[in-house]
């Protein structure tokens, strides 16, 4: 008798629930070959978008996580269970984990936004929270720069993506100011020979845009001869450094006395 009660049960739970276990085992292999093409689509996606190469599986991953939750959310609706204590746990989770990382996740979204927008790459130089350096890499969380005196100084993402950013790299040329100070009895046309001669002779420095020469102020003691050449990033405070010394030399063998000179 009881083996007849267990045996009617037993096939009136099978006709109840069978067709939609066999219709979530259909949906599981579809819904599993589906994120798979899609695993490969946008791999090749990313790869024609030349998404940096940090970012790149960091995105696939997030894409493809997010349709196997709501595949497992699919085949559970599917089943009939109920979901709402399942809802309430990973909201409570969520919240709970929002509160405790919301510095992190700041730096987290901060992070995919220079790496999807780009204000500056890696091997750029920029200027940014006091520090100018050189980009050796960009990470999800933070930004790593390399000092031209060869510092590693970590910057969160939040930092850069909240706050000003000067890129010296970007155009691909600077210009370098160098001022000069001489005395109003030196004439000014002798001294700008000298320097036109000196950066046309250079060949670090670039023809377009011209460089200039003249001069910049007028003072009770003096006047101030600015010059302006353009140069590649890379290099920029070595050329400006050889530029000054070769000005200074060149100026003194024409004769011309420097303010502070005997």
């Amino acid at each position: 008798m009881d083996v007849d009660k267990f045996y009617d049960k037993a096939m009136d739970w099978i006709i109840r629930v069978g067709p939609k276990i066999a219709v979530a085992i259909v949906v599981l292999f579809i819904g599993l070959w589906i994120i798979k093409m899609i695993k490969r689509s946008t791999r090749r996606h990313l790869e024609k978008k030349v998404v940096s190469a940090t970012l790149a599986p960091f995105l696939q991953s997030l894409i493809i996580t997010i349709l196997y939750v709501l595949l497992i959310l699919l085949l559970m609706q599917i089943l009939g269970i109920q979901m709402t204590l399942f809802a309430a746990i990973i909201g409570g989770v969520t919240v709970a984990a929002g509160l405790a990382l919301s510095g992190t996740m700041q730096n987290f979204a901060s992070g995919i936004l220079i790496l999807l927008l780009k204000p500056f790459r890696t091997g750029d130089n920029i200027i940014t929270q006091g520090q100018e350096g050189t980009v050796s890499s960009i990470q999800i969380f933070y930004t790593i720069i390399t000092t031209f005196d060869n510092k590693t100084v970590i910057v969160p993402n939040s930092k850069l993506s909240n706050e000003i950013i000067i890129n010296t790299s970007r155009e691909g040329k600077r210009r370098m100011d160098i001022e000069l100070k001489l005395n109003y009895g030196i004439e000014i046309e002798k001294v700008k020979q000298i320097i036109e001669g000196l950066v046309r002779d250079d060949k670090d420095i670039l023809d377009n845009p011209v460089p200039r020469v003249g001069v910049s102020t007028l003072e009770a003691d003096g006047y101030k001869i600015m010059v302006n050449a353009w140069v590649k990033p890379h290099g920029f405070q070595d050329e400006k450094l050889s530029l000054q010394e070769k000005i200074i030399e060149k100026i003194k063998a024409a004769g011309i006395k420097l303010p502070g000179m005997a």
